[in-house]
């Protein structure tokens, strides 16, 4: 009867995810677990294709890397990047507490500065 579709659940999770408040396939992977959808399920979804937007107007970000832009953006709110290396590295943390990994944090925060940095942001271990 479609009442109980962990896909569809699992799917419509992720795009509200992309839509409102971007996080990391990991992060989205714990909430969904948290949330009880099969481990199986969650690995379907991380097999599929991006699904198609419920509103085909509306552009979502279809990779982390502009997943985790959209959330940098979203947390300066028009503000610039600052330049100091402790609150690049709290951008950095606040990056990787929303499940975004360190390598695309890293990238996200040089490609948004528009140039290389030494960024002083956590190596892949922590």
């Amino acid at each position: 009867m479609g009442l109980a579709d962990d896909v569809a659940f699992a799917r419509w999770w992720a795009e509200q995810r992309d839509r409102h408040a971007p996080r990391g396939r990991r992060l989205v992977e714990a909430e969904l677990r948290q949330r009880g959808v099969p481990r199986e399920v969650i690995e379907q979804l991380r097999g599929d294709e991006i699904a198609e937007p419920a509103f085909p107007d509306e552009q979502l970000p279809q990779s982390e890397a502009e997943r985790a832009r959209v959330a940098l953006e979203r947390h300066l709110r028009g503000r610039p990047l600052p330049t100091d290396p402790k609150s690049l590295q709290r951008i950095g943390m606040f990056l990787v507490r929303r499940g975004f990994d360190p390598e695309t944090v890293r990238s996200t925060i040089r490609g948004f500065a528009g140039e290389t940095m030494d960024d002083g942001l956590p190596d892949d271990g922590g």
